[in-house]
């Protein structure tokens, strides 16, 4: 079994996938990323939320809707970074 990730892990993992590749991780990419259980992947996720991140989570789910300053779901405030425009703002 893999190492269960702190609160700091888990927001710099969150973080940076979305900075790579354009979307946030549902929470089996972060038990795979750190090798612990799907549900210790879940309770990192849901740590970081409740840790006062300012983003959310689709209500009655695990998805990550907005983590700041991204948005996972599609706005009309695009984000270009070194001409890639792959991201949408909150």
């Amino acid at each position: 079994m893999g190492k269960i990730p702190n609160t700091d892990e888990t927001h710099l993992f969150i973080l940076k996938n979305v900075m790579k590749n354009g979307y946030a991780p549902f929470y089996t990419e972060v038990a795979n990323h750190f090798g612990c259980s799907v549900e210790e992947g879940r309770k990192a996720v849901r740590d970081v939320f409740e840790a006062n991140v300012p983003g959310w989570q689709y209500p009655g789910t695990d998805y990550i809707v907005s983590y700041p300053p991204f948005n996972n779901l599609p706005t009309e405030y695009r984000i270009t970074i070194d001409g890639q425009s792959k991201w949408t703002a909150q």
